[in-house]
């Protein structure tokens, strides 16, 4: 195991290191290191790390959307508003109803087929999203209108709604029935997870209020609340449950708003370890990744990703009607809404393992997605956000 560790974190850093040298994302570099090391090419990651793939996968994802907690002021997604809310749900319908329309014409599968496909691959990445959000904040730029905070706020729910039409749908494919109360379950989801952050980030700020420790230390009890809320989501069997993710950003939000110097420094701590959580993440995410499956549709299965993120920026747009955003601002809001990798790294085998006919060209399509928009979306967010947006000087950057 410790030998594979070492080739994933000094590979990850070598491509990593050799794509931002040719100006290209980062997390290209990882996904190519991951795919090379991965058991589809040169099968150099030991069996126990793979076995442990998505625990690992799943840590990184809770530190991420911890540090975006400690990020996000809630009046600053207050200016937002209803866009902020319709770009939960509205962007990944567009993008399931591109499929199920083009799908059977390009891939000749079923409109059920075409919308387990839509629901898999409809999911934005909170891996590429939310540190490219957080970096925004931090900068300055597009806060005044809260549009990094929208983005962020949206893409952490929009992955519980498109993971409940995704089980409904593969369900359906099994000949369940769709119950109502799963559908029910998106809003309740989220509410009880953010009302459950709230809680836990308040008190944990009153206990560190009141007992002097080191910042590391406050980190470790964060992280182990986090993991509980995420074990005990996985543990519950009730029809209702609660979304662990959603409750760990709402945890660190909870601290930001009543402890905000320590929540800074504790920020800043996790920026340092996501350094290493992000190599571990996209390598991961392309040792899952079976290329070869992506060569089997080639052609028509890249034009039905491309056509299919058509319909999701048309999605991203009107969510964003009647807003005080320029033209530039809106643009960016629909680039910084395609990458995807995260979700589809996790569910993209799924209908495979059920034994779906669809699982094949499904987990093809997902391949592609992750390929195509994590170094595409990353690519476009570092390349126009100094354009499209302001900072809080209201100016625009001077780009060379």
């Amino acid at each position: 195991m410790l030998l594979s560790l070492s080739l994933i974190f000094l590979t990850g850093l070598l491509f990593s290191g050799l794509c931002k040298k040719a100006r290209l994302p980062g997390l290209l570099g990882m996904l190519i290191s991951g795919i090379l090391l991965g058991p589809y090419a040169l099968n150099w990651i030991d069996g126990s790390v793979l076995s442990i793939s998505s625990e690992l996968r799943r840590m990184a994802l809770i530190l991420i959307l911890m540090r975006a907690g400690l990020t996000l002021n809630l009046s600053d997604l207050k200016k937002a508003g209803r866009p902020a809310a319709l770009m939960c749900f509205v962007p990944a319908l567009f993008e399931i109803a591109g499929m199920v329309l083009l799908a059977p014409r390009l891939l000749g599968v079923s409109l059920l087929d075409a919308a387990i496909m839509g629901a898999v691959t409809a999911a934005v990445s909170p891996a590429v999203v939310v540190p490219k959000m957080i970096r925004l904040i931090e900068e300055g730029y597009g806060t005044e209108k809260g549009i990094p905070q929208m983005i962020l706020g949206g893409a952490s729910v929009d992955d519980v709604f498109v993971i409940v039409l995704f089980t409904s749908f593969t369900g359906l494919a099994q000949g369940e029935s769709v119950s109502a109360l799963r559908f029910l379950n998106i809003p309740v989801s989220v509410f009880l997870g953010a009302a459950a952050g709230f809680l836990i980030g308040a008190l944990l700020a009153e206990f560190f209020r009141r007992v002097h420790m080191r910042d590391t230390v406050k980190l470790l009890i964060l992280f182990s609340a986090a993991f509980l809320l995420d074990s005990a989501e996985s543990t519950l069997s009730t029809p209702i449950t609660f979304s662990a993710l959603i409750a760990v950003m709402a945890m660190g939000t909870a601290l930001l708003i009543r402890l905000p110097i320590a929540s800074r420094r504790l920020s800043g701590k996790l920026n340092a370890l996501w350094t290493a959580a992000e190599i571990l993440l996209f390598t991961l995410v392309g040792a899952g990744t079976d290329i070869r499956c992506a060569l089997t549709f080639g052609g028509r299965a890249v034009l039905l990703i491309f056509l299919a993120l058509l319909f999701r920026m048309c999605g991203t747009a009107l969510c964003l009607m009647k807003t005080r955003l320029t033209p530039r601002e809106r643009l960016f809001c629909m680039l910084a809404y395609l990458p995807k990798a995260t979700v589809q790294a996790a569910i993209g085998g799924v209908p495979l393992a059920m034994g779906l006919p669809c699982g094949a060209i499904v987990l093809t399509v997902a391949v592609l997605a992750i390929l195509i928009t994590a170094p595409l979306g990353a690519f476009l967010i570092d390349n126009t956000y100094k354009r499209f947006l302001t900072r809080k000087d209201g100016s625009y950057a001077q780009m060379d």
